[in-house]
């Protein structure tokens, strides 16, 4: 069957077309495949509870799968972009949202634990991870010369906003008809985006006989920094020759490990576990993302006025005092203290990523974006890490304050390694 329409067009100023540049509708549409990705990020803290109680399983034994499932996502990323570049971006995409829908549709007839880690672990893990920073580096090169912060800025808050949508729906479909009928949301969720994939997505704007954004007609396509295998490996045999690179690596793994990997993934347990509803602790946990959008872009506006790592600094030891507090603050119900802290942890949840590339770019100039993919794969190791590990402690403890009160600890190591960052004197680009 024919998937593809006729968007050729006579390329007018920057290839806008009918008053509506293609590039827009790319975007669009990318972002509506990052919500349907990030609708499985929903999935884990809501479910852990059902699957404990059905199957018996750990909480170690469920976070174990998330751990593999951030550590793919994570290692995914640096090539993500390289895929793409070799086979097409739609291929890619739909072969992502596929691997996601499986993951999570077959999911309702798993029985043991190693099928939830090689279903929700191995599977979810690959497509997420396909639909992530290369992507969204790949998209807002490749489409956009004006506005390309702006597109970045947009798509990266997707995720949160996939967040925000689908934790509410996720927790209540869960609490009413059960932790399968909340799966099979996302797995419709996730096919639903293929035909506007097959439809919209393009490669590039030449495809279609335009430029990109803002570009200039007679302008060559910008090409892809991360754009094979052997750049991704080049990128991080230059990171490591780079003192700065472990110290970011380092403590962005400690910021995986504190947002995703803790809070993301065992906050909605740790809150049950003190007696509050599940659909109440899914709405705090929506509503960090609605927050992280804001500090997120907050942070950008500092990172242009402020020495970045004053500002991580800043971030990581907030974090870790907002931490230390947290088992007094959970309760049945949700106190003022309870939404101070999670105003704050919203609007920290994300801030560290303008400081974090800020000093990378410093460092290593145009290679950034796959310099930046390492360090984000540090993100996802250390989140892999509190993922797993907080679930142990649980089991053992019976409670998770001793898992809050060891990732306060580790957000002053952050902090110490951001203040031990040296800058580039003087800060020049390299190529």
């Amino acid at each position: 069957m024919k998937t593809d329409i006729d968007v050729r067009a006579t390329p007018g100023r920057g290839g806008r077309r009918a008053g509506l540049h293609y590039a827009w509708i790319v975007a669009g549409v990318s972002f509506v495949a990052i919500l349907g990705a990030a609708g499985f990020r929903a999935v884990p803290s809501v479910m852990m509870t059902p699957l404990h109680g059905e199957f018996g399983w750990s909480h170690a034994t469920i976070g174990a799968a998330m751990s593999v499932n951030m550590v793919l996502f994570g290692v995914t990323a640096p090539f993500a972009a390289a895929l793409m570049d070799r086979f097409g971006v739609r291929p890619i995409l739909t072969g992502a949202l596929v691997l996601i829908a499986t993951g999570t549709g077959v999911g309702v007839f798993m029985t043991a634990s190693w099928q939830m880690v090689l279903l929700w672990g191995v599977l979810v893990g690959l497509g997420t991870g396909s639909i992530s920073m290369g992507f969204v580096a790949t998209v807002s090169t490749r489409w956009f010369v004006a506005r390309r912060g702006l597109v970045t800025g947009v798509l990266t808050a997707a995720s949160a906003t996939g967040q925000l949508i689908f934790l509410p729906v996720v927790a209540e479909a869960t609490d009413r008809l059960g932790w399968r009928w909340a799966s099979l949301i996302v797995t419709a969720a996730a096919l639903a985006v293929i035909p506007f994939v097959l439809l919209f997505i393009r490669d590039r704007p030449g495809d279609i006989g335009v430029t990109a954004y803002g570009g200039d007609p007679g302008a060559p396509a910008e090409p892809l920094p991360n754009g094979s295998f052997g750049a991704a490996a080049s990128g991080l045999f230059r990171g490591a020759r780079v003192p700065a690179f472990w110290l970011l690596a380092g403590s962005f793994a400690i910021c995986g490990m504190t947002t995703n990997g803790l809070i993301g993934t065992h906050f909605i347990p740790a809150a049950h576990d003190h007696g509050m509803p599940t659909t109440l602790a899914a709405s705090l946990l929506a509503t960090v993302g609605i927050f992280d959008v804001a500090g997120t872009i907050f942070s950008g506006w500092l990172t242009d006025r402020v020495d970045a790592r004053l500002l991580l600094v800043v971030y990581y030891l907030g974090r870790g005092a907002s931490l230390l507090v947290l088992p007094a603050l959970l309760s049945p119900q949700a106190g003022p203290s309870t939404w101070v802290f999670i105003v704050f942890y919203g609007l920290d949840w994300v801030a560290t990523v303008p400081p974090t590339i800020a000093i990378c770019r410093a460092w290593f100039g145009a290679s950034t974006p796959v310099v930046f993919g390492w360090v984000f794969a540090a993100h996802q190791l250390g989140a892999a890490v509190a993922a797993f590990g907080a679930g142990y402690v649980r089991d053992a403890n019976g409670s998770y304050d001793i898992a809050f009160f060891v990732a306060s600890g580790l957000c002053v190591v952050a902090a110490l390694l951001c203040a031990g960052i040296r800058m580039p004197k003087p800060i020049a680009e390299t190529t």
